[in-house]
């Protein structure tokens, strides 16, 4: 019995696993069986109504995508709606959904997301901080994004605490073993020697231009985002997927944490620059050997 169902398993990996996909998504997720992906990241366009460009190489024509709808917002809504239902859809029981936005339509999405994963199931509003770019003088500068985080049925999700930094606590003392403490009327407090735990404030540094990571996408996101998404959300050997992968970070970072991954994008130019990284990525896990 036991044969018989690693050998299902093994056509699902197949099915669903490690493949890069240029399509539209939403035909894409249709073809997908129900509860096929322990975690789903989307970074969708921020419908800022300009077309987003990219060139950091000469000799390359430059990567863009064009970030507007026909009718505003209202078309960009009417848009990521069954793509969002599409994405219940696929979230296995234990499953959870990221979706990374901006200030623009964040408020909307949140109402969304409200609707057809049901308030019950929302677990964060995660804040992107980040100190890239220019300080407006009419405003305080917009520096974060905006994640919001549903699980298909939350209490059944997959949720690893995660823990960084250094406790900002006053009288903080260390014992020998390197266990933090602090001294009370009661007695040694003893706080986690791992860390606070990560709140939802991150700061991640953005990607300059000049960045070593960068390849090449114009809105492409740090691998240390990723990374801390799929370590939170999912384990080893879980498929995590990404519909509008762009320059493939998901999948990269997927393939580093011993997941599966799933991507899929419109562009063409996403798909090379994203296969390109992942072929990359597959060298440099065997030169580690």
């Amino acid at each position: 019995m036991s044969g018989r169902k690693s050998k299902r398993g093994d056509r699902r990996g197949k099915q669903t696993g490690d493949r890069v996909v240029r399509g539209d998504n939403l035909a894409v997720m249709s073809k997908l069986p129900e509860g096929c992906c322990d975690l789903i990241y989307l970074d969708p366009p921020f419908l800022t109504g300009r077309e987003r460009v990219f060139n950091g190489d000469r000799k390359r024509a430059a990567a863009r995508y064009a970030d507007s709808f026909a009718g505003g917002r209202k078309g960009y809504l009417a848009f990521m709606h069954p793509r969002l239902e599409a994405c219940r859809r696929l979230l296995a029981a234990h499953g959870t959904l990221y979706v990374h936005l901006d200030w623009r339509v964040a408020p909307y999405i949140r109402i969304m997301l409200d609707t057809i994963f049901g308030e019950e199931n929302f677990l964060n509003e995660i804040i992107w901080h980040y100190r890239t770019g220019g300080v407006s003088k009419k405003w305080f500068g917009r520096k974060h994004d905006t994640i919001l985080v549903y699980a298909k049925r939350a209490g059944a999700h997959r949720f690893n605490v995660l823990r960084e930094g250094i406790f900002r606590t006053d009288g903080l003392k260390f014992e020998s073993d390197g266990r933090p403490y602090k001294s009370t009327t009661r007695g040694k407090l003893y706080f986690n020697a791992a860390g606070p735990a990560l709140t939802d404030v991150w700061d991640i540094p953005f990607l300059s231009t000049v960045s070593s990571e960068r390849a090449g996408w114009p809105t492409q996101k740090p691998l240390a985002l990723l990374e801390r998404i799929i370590r939170a959300s999912s384990r080893e050997g879980d498929l995590v997927a990404d519909f509008f992968c762009g320059s493939g970070t998901t999948l990269v970072a997927a393939k580093r944490l011993g997941r599966r991954f799933l991507g899929c994008d419109s562009s063409k130019q996403a798909i090379a620059i994203a296969r390109a990284r992942l072929k990359s990525e597959g060298k440099r896990a065997v030169s580690r050997r």
